[in-house]
């Protein structure tokens, strides 16, 4: 990764989880998406009545990066209450939109137990157009 490392990326998606809203699974998540360029974006999930409406913290990253131009990304973390918290299937197809095979994702029980996987071990037969 360049210019910020694993673990710091990892200790600002902690510090984002506090800010979820989870008032039915109780689980709270916090991302933290490291752009080429060195802008970090975060988000959290954000829980709705109505499920179908819930979204997690890695597409709220994605989509406040892309609605400020960002198209390009090297890593993600996710930190969750539960401990490693590793993308759901739509995040997965989610992230394949934008990400090459050697992008990151990064999760763990804390900062000092962090796991990698490549976007490609995440997803080894994502669908692209």
């Amino acid at each position: 990764m360049k210019a910020i490392a694993e673990k710091e990326l990892y200790e600002k998606a902690a510090e984002t989880m506090t800010l979820a809203y989870a008032p039915f699974s109780k689980f709270q998540v916090g991302a933290a998406l490291l752009a080429k360029d060195g802008r970090v974006f975060t988000g959290v999930n954000v829980e709705n009545s109505s499920f179908g409406g819930t979204i997690c913290a890695e597409r709220t990253a994605f989509v406040k990066a892309i609605s400020e131009g960002c198209k390009e990304f090297t890593a993600i973390a996710i930190a969750s209450s539960g401990g490693k918290a590793w993308p759901c299937g739509i995040c997965r197809q989610f992230m394949q939109e934008f990400c090459s095979d050697d992008f990151q994702i990064i999760t763990g029980d804390d900062a000092d137990s962090l796991v990698v996987s490549t976007m490609k071990e995440m997803l080894p037969e994502g669908f692209k157009l």
